[in-house]
């Protein structure tokens, strides 16, 4: 039988298509394999370390070598860390989490911490040789949870989307964790750690071109600017003089605007998760880049346009409390950041509350609400502050005869809740958190900087967050960008701590609101309150929970000296380190300077 030379042609693009088609999925094939491997050996490479840094420290008392193997040991950590934080969380935070108790307050119990920054407080300043058992234990520990880590790591599947998105997770990782110094407060080993995850995300990457063309070259872009920044680490290594606001916005901004590119480009699929990052934003610095669908607590309460507009209507509404006085307006003022700028507000009954009233803005990006992060979501917030007898003393269960009524509402509550014939409970708290929900603007000077969709950022300002984030050690607790206690870079779960907020300004005694403890009796509670964000900070004065400093410099100056602790108070579980941070006029005038380019543009004069 003979073939026209049509009919050969077609038949030869359609094996050049295939050929094309194997080729690429054996080099995936390829590549998923290859990064697999290298990760095991990287994870033996720490292991031999490991051991090397515990035969040291079962015979060596020297502090130098101490810390250089230490040093050593935990770089080559920092080499894997973006697959053992992504692919194995569990064990990952008894290698390298916080040197603080792990709390199950459901529960009533802790977990003692264990890892790198537990050995960070035994080895710097200084080392007792008293410690050595406690050092070789936790060396040990380590050892434990690297070997479930390799054991997981042998017998998942490393696919190209888990790699890009682990690698999106670790620059931001580096971004608000690694530069600021939070799991390496002591020795300060963070600009060189940093330094060994950007190697990491260049050489992933590298092994991830397998189209050509437009992937080809933003894969270049990449790996060019993970060197670039590599090198800017090696030749500005001091934790103190680093220029963060500069490293992010020349090098970590563009590296995770081209890995967006990159995906793209090769229709990568996201991750299936609920992620509190959104994973189209360019940047965390992007007006969409936070979920606010995150916190709800279930699919019923995703937020809507009409839900926003109703909740804002019922913000205003006094029928809520027992005498038709009070809204939610009455203390939460939408002028002033939805503060009120008093210390304490009025009670009920004409006398003060025990807190003072936080700003609601940015308030939906946490799991916990109130200062003692009583409940766990906007909308059962709205609830106990409505029953609360000091502050409203009504319900709502009580308000839905009149709603169902009252023409307006009922119209408002169709749009909201087009599939419910009639107006329940559930449905007004959640309009009212869903109008919360709405008051995150991220449109402040900083954040416009930051995206650069402005060159208006003073040196004194640049000068506020390099402090804020490196020598003031601010960003530690309160994690860039939200500038709260909700952790990145998964940003799923909320922080308290206990930094021993003094009664008065004499600061002759403690507070005696013990905070969460009220809830949990457990003595790491005693005195722990939600870590605040500061976004429109400047106009939300007085500060703390008991509003007992009235300026910005009066809460730098209690910093300052320490906390609690720094100006003379026991607090024997303040969670704060109690260093004094040796800041001087020039540096708190700054940080003022910074913390004022947090105000959203609506309440900027």
């Amino acid at each position: 039988m003979k073939f026209n030379q049509n009919c050969i042609l077609k038949i030869s693009l359609i094996l050049c298509c295939s050929l094309v088609m194997i080729l690429q999925s054996c080099k995936k094939e390829y590549t998923t394999l290859k990064v697999q491997k290298e990760l095991l050996a990287d994870i033996e490479n720490l292991e031999l370390k490991t051991n090397h840094f515990q035969k040291l420290a079962e015979k060596e008392t020297d502090l130098n070598k101490l810390k250089q193997a230490f040093a050593h040991t935990r770089l080559a950590y920092k080499k894997i860390e973006w697959a053992v934080e992504y692919f194995t969380p569990d064990p990952a935070r008894f290698i390298n989490g916080p040197a603080l108790d792990e709390l199950e307050v459901a529960e009533n119990k802790f977990l003692p911490p264990n890892g790198f920054q537990v050995i960070e407080e035994i080895l710097y300043p200084e080392y007792d040789s008293k410690n050595k058992t406690t050092l070789v234990r936790e060396i040990k520990m380590i050892k434990a949870n690297l070997n479930q880590v390799k054991q997981s790591i042998s017998v998942i599947t490393i696919s190209d989307d888990f790699v890009l998105d682990a690698i999106k997770m670790q620059v931001n990782r580096i971004l608000a964790l690694g530069i600021t110094g939070f799991d390496s407060p002591l020795a300060q080993l963070s600009i060189p750690e940093a330094k060994i995850g950007l190697n990491s995300i260049s050489n992933l990457i590298s092994k991830m071109d397998y189209h050509g063309g437009e992937s080809t070259k933003l894969v270049k872009e990449i790996v060019n600017s993970c060197n670039e920044a590599s090198k800017y680490c090696q030749t500005n290594n001091d934790f103190i003089t680093f220029d963060r606001i500069y490293f992010i916005t020349n090098f970590l901004n563009p590296i995770y605007k081209n890995l967006i590119a990159f995906q793209k480009t090769n229709a990568i699929k996201n991750i299936d998760q609920n992620s509190v990052v959104n994973p189209k934003a360019t940047t965390i610095f992007d007006k969409n880049a936070f979920d606010v669908n995150a916190f709800i607590p279930s699919k019923e309460y995703q937020y809507t346009a009409e839900k926003v507009a109703l909740g804002k209507k019922l913000f205003s509404e006094n029928r809520f409390s027992k005498d038709n006085t009070r809204s939610c307006t009455s203390c939460h003022n939408p002028k002033l950041a939805f503060t009120n700028n008093l210390k304490n507000n009025v009670s009920l009954q004409g006398g003060k509350l025990a807190r003072n009233t936080p700003t609601l803005t940015y308030a939906s990006l946490q799991n916990a609400q109130f200062w003692d992060m009583r409940q766990l979501d906007l909308e059962k917030q709205s609830s106990d502050v409505i029953q609360n007898k000091e502050e409203m003393h009504g319900n709502v269960s009580n308000i839905i005869g009149f709603l169902n009524k009252d023409k307006a509402y009922f119209k408002l509550f169709q749009q909201a809740f087009p599939k419910s014939k009639q107006i329940q409970e559930w449905q007004v708290q959640n309009a009212l958190a869903s109008y919360v929900r709405s008051l995150n603007a991220f449109d402040s000077k900083f954040d416009k900087y930051m995206r650069g969709e402005s060159n208006v950022y003073s040196n004194q300002e640049k000068l506020g967050f390099n402090l804020f984030a490196g020598k003031a050690k601010c960003a530690t607790c309160h994690f860039i960008p939200l500038f709260n206690g909700t952790v990145p870079p998964k940003f799923n779960k909320t922080e308290h701590e206990v930094i021993g907020t003094p009664e008065n300004q004499n600061n002759l005694k403690i507070s005696p609101d013990l905070g969460r403890y009220k809830q949990h009796q457990m003595e790491q509670l005693k005195n722990a309150f939600k870590t605040p964000t500061l976004r429109n900070v400047a106009i939300t004065a007085p500060y703390m929970h008991n509003g007992v400093f009235s300026s910005l410099e009066q809460v730098i100056d209690f910093y300052n000296k320490g906390g609690g602790i720094g100006v003379g108070l026991k607090v024997e579980n303040q969670s704060l380190a109690p260093d004094k941070l040796n800041l001087n006029d020039k540096e708190i005038k700054a940080l003022v300077a910074f913390m004022e380019t947090l105000t959203d543009d609506k309440y900027v004069e």
